[in-house]
């Protein structure tokens, strides 16, 4: 299975930039995306195509805010939205979709750099996601895709030593990836390319992305069970259309 996952930060705007061309050619079984900032009951405009179906999950407390989509021509055992614990609902941030062989999860995590409410409201976040990951890995191993908001370590982002007290880079969001790791969850571009200036975001200002001056905030994990099953992954920088570009999983699910 080929797996792409793509925050488009609009996708009414990426549309009119070619996103529907690259979802052709791209080879995907599944695709994640996030921030779609499709408005409750505007899904129908983004019904999928005639390769592939589409979900969405789009955010009930705030219009054009947040949203994430799986478009997908493997149909999923099941489809579930949010996590189940009800206080980090309504923002659009989760679907879980079941397969035969994982559970893949397509996550837009909180950003916490709008003040310490919303940083508290990150890592709550981080942590119910990991509890329910845990749950349901007991059944299937596990996939999960998405803007995490945070580069892991110091190879993740261009500046690192100045961007410390940023959140993104913050001591305290860092510490959870390492947790999550160290749970047994594998970032997957890391099997293939151990260097530095890989990165999945760039800012729009100071053509940071003409002089690659980015972060690697885009992420593929699987469960350790998972690793041996795991092809390829990679990075699609050269594709347009978003402040963030694509990140892509390939599994042998033979």
């Amino acid at each position: 299975m080929i797996l792409l996952s793509w925050n488009v930060n609009g996708l009414r705007a990426v549309v009119q930039k070619g996103f529907w061309e690259w979802l052709a050619g791209s080879g995907a079984d599944v695709a994640g995306v996030q921030e779609s900032k499709i408005q409750p009951g505007h899904e129908a405009d983004f019904a999928g195509t005639n390769d592939y179906k589409a979900v969405w999950s789009s955010s009930t407390v705030k219009k054009g805010y947040s949203g994430v989509g799986c478009l997908y021509r493997v149909e999923p055992l099941s489809i579930a939205m949010e996590l189940p614990d009800a206080a980090f609902g309504g923002e659009g941030r989760l679907l879980q979709l079941e397969f035969e062989e994982f559970y893949f999860f397509n996550v837009y995590f909180p950003n916490g750099g709008r003040g310490p409410e919303r940083l508290a409201y990150k890592l709550g976040y981080y942590e119910a996601f990991l509890a329910h990951a845990e749950a349901l890995r007991r059944q299937k191993p596990i996939v999960v895709c998405g803007d995490f908001n945070t580069a892991h370590t110091a190879l993740d982002l261009k500046n690192a030593k100045a961007n410390e007290k940023t959140s993104g880079f913050l001591p305290e969001e860092r510490a959870w990836l390492d947790r999550f790791t160290a749970a047994g969850y594998v970032d997957t571009f890391r099997l293939f390319e151990p260097g530095p200036d890989h990165y999945t975001w760039w800012d729009y200002r100071f053509k940071a992305r003409d002089r690659n001056v980015g972060w690697r905030i885009d992420y593929f994990f699987v469960s350790e069970e998972l690793r041996p099953k795991v092809k390829r992954a990679w990075i699609e920088s050269s594709v347009l259309g978003s402040d963030h570009c694509p990140v892509g999983l390939e599994l042998d699910c033979r």
